[in-house]
């Protein structure tokens, strides 16, 4: 598939960083360096601007580098870049540690999964199917 990308950034364009790889990484464009101080979030700028097709979505998903070895996530994890948005991807990161952390150009700061998605049509009915699991929800499966 083919996307239309403008990069405004100095970085080189988001790949796949391995064969079977199912994001590629996002980086920051900064004009400093900027710390997230701990619990602090701020919107990350990439110099991206891309135009999906019809039937996408860019998901925008945390680097589980990020998370384990410096607590950075996501707050709107994954995030949605909808087809017809056509302005810079910005990332917007946490830092859920208790040490400030810096970010820098050029720094992986994400994942990006590019997705097909389907828009449904409700129809209202009175009641569902019955299945085995049922209402059971957060946590009702293996309890006896």
């Amino acid at each position: 598939m083919n996307i239309k990308v403008i990069n405004k950034s100095a970085n080189a364009l988001p790949a796949y960083e391995t064969l079977h790889a199912a994001g590629m990484d996002l980086r920051a464009d900064l004009e400093e360096s900027i710390t997230l101080k701990p619990l602090e979030r701020r919107l990350i700028p990439t110099g991206l601007y891309i135009e999906l097709p019809i039937g996408y979505e860019a998901q925008i998903r945390p680097r589980s580098g990020l998370a384990y070895k410096h607590g950075i996530g996501i707050v709107n994890s994954p995030g949605t870049i909808d087809a017809d948005y056509r302005g810079e991807i910005k990332v917007l990161l946490v830092n859920l540690s208790d040490t400030p952390f810096e970010i820098n150009t050029g720094d992986r700061i994400a994942q990006m999964v590019v997705a097909r998605h389907e828009q449904v049509q409700w129809q209202e009915v009175g009641e569902l199917n019955e299945t085995s699991r049922g209402a059971g929800g957060y946590g009702h499966t293996g309890k006896s």
